[in-house]
Parts: structure tokens; C-alpha cells; sequence
């Protein structure tokens, strides 16, 4: 490195010492006086901060670069503000930043790195406008984006990125890219540049040229970029494309991510498109043959087929019978024999079964099958098995507040109205008189094989007494019965043969009484006379003073209760009492 050097001449001095004439000297001062005033001059213009000075390159070191820009010291810079290593030559003029005239060690301080800046700032503010493209490297994160070297750092807000969604911003350092800029601001020296909108124009361009392009039929690539409930959504190289679930297979599917994920490559074909909307529809089955094509030929009704359940619903279960291909077993086409309620009740998933064909709604893609139909139908041959009047033994398997379900054998249930219980009772409930599981002796009543509906009868078992009531009950006939109720209009008496009969309040005594305890109480023996019959509406009539009198007893309770013969009342018998 040159030393900086000082002169302090004394002309006279030089005169007798080197013994020069008085014309050398003249001439030698001049031309120092010239070399210091040029000297003194250059330097009160250079000597500004900021200003950027041509200079060449006079020394290399291991860290720095020697810069000789014409002042009286040279300035060190340091190698890493070279970005071009091809200018790190001896003798190469360079343009360097004067950062301070003066600095700690009285040397002046260049920059290379600011000079380089200082003239992108410059180009920028001459050639580019908010709007224009440059290229960039994206070269450190900050807090809320990222910082890009365009020669000057700009801004890059991490909205602006990308047009998607990023995973993970590390992986664009490092990357040169094309940018928009989006705004300048002069007074701070700053600028925000947007990848994202470049991108934008990008894709629309491309969106354009597709939807003028693409055909109906076409088969494309696109990346999965969404997954919904509903369908699939994927980017044909600008373009967004909807795959619907309904169209991704001819099997059933409860969700798209059943069969793809985000980032998926898929092969589609190009269904429908929407110039307008700018929307078009893909299929991915569509690039497989249909096959419900020729189903009804396949299978048709009654046809036995073999498949896996793959599916339970509360309805039933769906059975794969080839790929693409699923029918529906309903539970109420699942057992003869069963109410099967809840499909798991008879088949689970991956079960392998066996079923009939019932159905075929091919423009729905439905199929209805059959597991019962492969068994024997026990209903078939059910009228001849149980014709009218037959006496069987059943078991009861429920009571309900109208009767009792009854079961004849496995799949055959039958029932016996509560109305058919008995011919002299009112049962409110079949409780009553049954059980469930109590084994009964009952009558065929009626078979309706297409209803599957039988009904039964216990009362039927014996002659209904009402029929012979007359003969086997005349008026003037004297009964033996048993107190079974008392009401505020009578006494009802249950007589040796299971029907109640009626002792009117007017029909107990000729003497005057409070009340009907005066005279009877439940459980009380009692003798009555029959007064009337009314055997359409399943009535009888009695008298206890009647029964007296003709006997000659007296009417009080003593000579009521049966043994002493002595006391009358009157009943009437209905079915129906309450």
C-alpha cells in the first residue's frame, strides 16, 4: 500500500543545498504548487458521504480488496460485498460507495455492496414502475414474509408468496423467481414486491387458454388440491376441476378420502364444461366401463347370487356381488321366522352370503336382493297345514292390549283376539287369563296365507252357554251362585256355570234397607230366582226377595245368605259390566 506523504519546502532552502539556479526552482515550485492544488481540489470533491467513485483494484489480501479511488489513502474492501467473484481482479475498476470520508484509523471507508445497491436503486427509480416485473432471489425470512435481493433488498409479504396455501416457507430461500412490483416508496428506499400476483395472471391466462382448448371426453392429469364431503377438487394446470363423489367410482363410497388425498395425481375425464363459470366437470369412473350396462340380462329376478356384505345401515345390509356392483338386502327380506329389526341381528360385515335377485332399478343403480327367498317360505303351505277348526297347542310369545301373539312353529305366529278368550267374561286384559309363555289349547279360526294372519280362539273349545241359555236356564228357575261384586245398582252373583247374572236393588228386599252391605256382601252363598233372560245381549235377571217370598222367608241378612232359603234379590247379567 503507498504511504500518504507531506511536503514542507523552503525554496531557499533547496536553492543552497542543491545548488539549483533560481529558474529550476521557479519551476519545480510551480509545478508542486500544481500537483497540490490538483490534489486539494480532487479531494474537497470527492470527500462526500454517499457519493459513488470509480476506483481500481491495486492490491489483493486474503479478506480484502485494496481500492485506489484517487484521494490521498486507498480504502479496503472486504471480499464478501464481491458477489461476482470475476471482479476480484488486480487492475479491474470498479464503482465503490463512499460510506465516510474519514474513518477510526484515518483511512477513508468504501463499500462495494452499497455502490452496487445504490445504482439498482437508481436503475429502478429510472426504468421500473409499481407494476413492472423483476427478477429476484429470495435470500432470508422476516417476520411477516420474506426478503428478496433484486439487486436492493424488497419486501416480499408472505401473503404474497404463493396462490397456495404454504406448508412450509423454508423451501423458497435460496430461490431466484420473477416478482411484481407493488409499490415504491422513494423517501424510505424500500420496495414490496408479490410473487403471488404474477402467479394469478399466470394461472388466469392458462384458465383461459384450457377452457378455450379442452373437449368433452378428453382424458387430463390433475393434482388433488381439496378434499370435501362432497367431491374432489383438482388443478388441471390452471384450471379447477370438480370430481364428484358420485362420479369417482361405481362403487359405493362414503367419503372421497377413501380413495384419494391432497397432492394425489389423478387421470380424469373431461364431462361437462361451463364457459361462463369458467367450471368444468370431470369422472374418473367414466374411464371405466359401466357395469350396470347389460345388469338386467346378468341378473335377472330370481337369480341366485354370492357376495360380501360391506356395508350395515339401519335398513338392512349392501352385499358386493362384483366389483362396482352392490345390492341391498332390506331386513324385512332377511328372515321368515324373525322381525328383524337391526340387519346385525341376522348378517355382520365381510360376512359371504348367499341371496335371490328381487329387483332391478338399473337407471337408479339399484339392485334388491333377497337372504330369506333361499330358504323354504314356511307360510306357503300354511292353509293346509292349519285349515279352520283345528285344535292346536300354542305358546304365547307376547301379549298386547287387544290379545295374544301366539307361535304355531318357527315363522308362523298367530293371534288370539282378547274378544276370543271367553264366552261369559269381559277380560280387559289378556293378563288376565294368560301368560307369557303358557302353553294354550286354541281353534283355528281364520288363515290368510297373503296377509301372513291367523286367528285363534280359546273360548272356542266349548259350546257357548248363551246359545241354551233358555233351556238350561229358565225363567223360574232357581240358581245357586256367589256374591261378586256390589255396585250402587245391585249385587252382581256369579252363578255355578261361570256368567254373572244381575239382583237388581229393587230386587233384594221389600223391606226397607241404607244400603245393599245390610243385606249381602261379597263372597256371601246366595240362592236367586231367574226373572229374565236376554241371551242377544248376554243378560240374566234375579231376585232374591222373589226367591223368599215363594219360599216364605223372611228378608233379612241372615235368612239372604244361602242355607237359611230365606232372602230374594234380582241380577241381570251383562257381558259388559264395569
Amino acid at each position: 500500500m503507498s504511504k500518504q506523504l507531506t511536503y514542507d519546502w523552503d525554496t531557499s532552502k533547496v536553492l543552497d543545498d542543491m545548488e539549483f539556479t533560481e529558474e529550476d526552482a521557479n519551476l519545480f515550485q510551480a509545478l508542486l504548487e500544481e500537483r497540490e492544488g490538483s490534489d486539494d481540489e480532487q479531494s474537497a470533491s470527492s470527500m462526500v458521504a454517499g457519493q459513488i467513485l470509480k476506483g481500481t483494484i491495486v492490491e489483493l489480501t486474503k479478506d480484502f480488496v485494496v481500492v485506489d479511488v484517487g484521494l490521498k489513502s486507498e480504502g479496503l474492501i472486504s471480499i464478501s460485498e464481491f458477489s461476482d467473484p470475476t471482479e476480484i481482479q488486480l487492475n479491474t475498476e470498479i464503482e465503490v460507495y463512499l460510506d465516510r470520508a474519514e474513518g477510526d484509523d484515518g483511512q477513508i471507508v468504501l463499500s462495494r455492496e452499497k455502490a452496487r445497491k445504490q445504482r439498482q436503486w437508481e436503475y429502478i427509480l429510472n426504468n421500473c414502475e409499481e407494476g413492472s416485473i423483476i427478477r429476484g432471489k429470495v435470500i432470508r425470512k422476516v417476520k411477516g414474509g420474506l426478503m428478496v435481493d433484486i439487486g436492493m433488498e424488497a419486501f416480499l409479504p408472505g401473503s404474497q408468496i404463493d396462490n397456495k396455501r404454504i406448508k412450509n416457507i423454508d423451501e423458497y430461500l435460496g430461490h431466484t423467481f420473477d416478482f411484481k412490483i407493488l409499490k415504491i416508496n422513494i423517501e424510505r428506499k424500500n420496495i414490496v414486491v408479490s410473487r403471488r400476483e404474477l402467479l394469478e395472471e399466470e394461472r388466469v391466462s392458462k384458465k383461459a387458454e384450457l377452457l378455450e382448448n379442452i373437449q368433452e371426453g378428453e382424458v387430463r392429469k390433475g393434482i388433488v388440491k381439496n378434499v370435501t364431503d362432497f367431491g374432489v377438487f383438482l388443478d388441471l394446470d390452471g384450471i379447477d376441476g370438480l370430481l364428484h363423489i358420485t362420479d369417482m367410482t361405481w362403487k359405493r363410497i362414503k367419503h372421497p378420502s377413501e380413495m384419494v388425498a391432497l397432492g394425489d395425481e389423478l387421470e380424469v375425464m373431461i364431462l361437462s364444461i361451463d364457459q361462463s363459470k369458467g367450471r368444468v366437470a370431470l369422472g374418473l369412473k367414466q374411464k371405466e366401463q359401466n357395469p350396470w350396462v347389460e345388469i338386467e340380462e346378468r341378473y335377472p329376478p330370481g337369480t341366485l347370487v354370492k357376495g360380501k356384505i360391506v356395508n350395515l345401515v339401519p335398513y338392512g345390509a349392501f352385499i358386493e356381488i362384483e366389483p362396482g356392483i352392490e345390492g341391498l338386502i332390506h331386513v324385512s327380506e332377511m328372515s321368515w321366522v324373525k322381525n328383524v329389526t337391526d340387519p346385525s341381528q341376522i348378517v355382520y360385515k365381510d360376512d359371504e352370503v348367499e341371496a335371490i335377485v328381487l329387483s332391478i332399478q338399473k337407471a337408479e343403480g339399484k339392485i334388491s336382493l333377497g337372504i330369506k327367498q333361499t330358504e323354504k317360505n314356511p307360510w306357503e303351505e300354511v292353509d293346509a297345514k292349519y285349515p279352520e277348526g283345528t285344535e292346536v297347542e300354542v305358546e304365547i310369545r307376547n301379549l298386547t292390549n287387544y290379545g295374544a301373539f301366539v307361535e304355531l312353529e318357527p315363522g308362523v305366529d298367530g293371534l288370539i283376539h282378547i274378544s276370543d278368550l271367553s264366552w261369559i267374561k269381559k277380560v280387559s286384559h289378556p293378563s288376565e287369563v294368560l301368560k307369557k309363555g303358557d302353553k294354550v289349547n286354541s281353534v283355528i279360526l281364520s288363515v290368510d296365507k297373503d296377509s301372513k294372519k291367523i286367528t285363534l280362539g280359546v273360548k272356542q273349545l266349548t259350546s257357548n252357554p248363551w246359545e241354551s241359555i233358555e233351556k238350561t236356564m229358565p225363567v223360574g228357575s232357581v240358581l245357586k251362585g256367589e256374591v261378586a261384586k256390589i255396585t250402587a245398582f245391585g249385587a252382581f252373583i256369579e252363578l255355578d256355570n261361570g256368567i254373572e247374572g244381575l239382583v237388581h236393588v229393587s230386587e233384594l228386599s221389600d223391606v226397607s234397607f241404607n244400603k245393599i252391605e245390610d243385606l249381602v256382601d261379597v263372597g256371601d252363598k246366595v240362592e236367586a230366582m231367574v226373572i229374565k233372560l236376554d241371551p242377544e245381549h248376554k243378560k240374566i235377571s234375579l231376585s232374591l226377595k222373589d226367591y223368599l217370598a215363594e219360599h216364605g222367608g223372611k228378608v233379612n241378612k241372615d235368612d239372604i245368605e244361602m242355607g237359611s232359603s230365606e232372602s230374594a234379590a234380582t241380577t241381570e247379567a251383562t257381558e259388559s259390566k264395569s
